[in-house]
């Protein structure tokens, strides 16, 4: 992939990110729900959830702008090879503090979030 392929490709991701986090913040599930491949697993020790599923539990809790709560999301990694990408990526919510580890490919020209692994930290 040349350099600016890879510029480009990096915007794409974080556009993607950027709607992930206004997604929690928000708790805007539509927006949740274009990103994510209807096949996403969601995933913790312990923990198997649909995308459906994890949408469901995000239209029933609290909001977190609505609780005042800063927006401090932060991307730690990006990782990009060929059309597959990992983002490690900070996220403080509800009075708790996550790691999400989300995987994207690009498909049909559109990176979506296939896989979403996370930590309490």
């Amino acid at each position: 992939m040349h350099y600016k392929e890879n510029i480009a490709e990096i915007d794409k991701v974080n556009e993607v990110i950027k709607r992930y986090c206004d997604g929690l913040h928000f708790a805007d599930v539509e927006k949740l729900r274009n990103i994510f491949c209807d096949c996403a697993v969601l995933k913790a020790p312990g923990i198997r959830r649909t995308r459906e599923e994890w949408l469901a539990l995000v239209s029933r809790r609290s909001v977190p702008f609505e609780q005042g709560e800063q927006y401090n999301y932060k991307v730690i990694s990006l990782d990009i090879v060929g059309d597959q990408a990992l983002v490690k990526l900070y996220c403080p919510l509800l009075g708790r503090e996550y790691l999400d580890f989300l995987g994207l490919l690009k498909e049909q020209g559109q990176w979506r979030i296939v896989n979403k692994m996370y930590a309490d930290i």
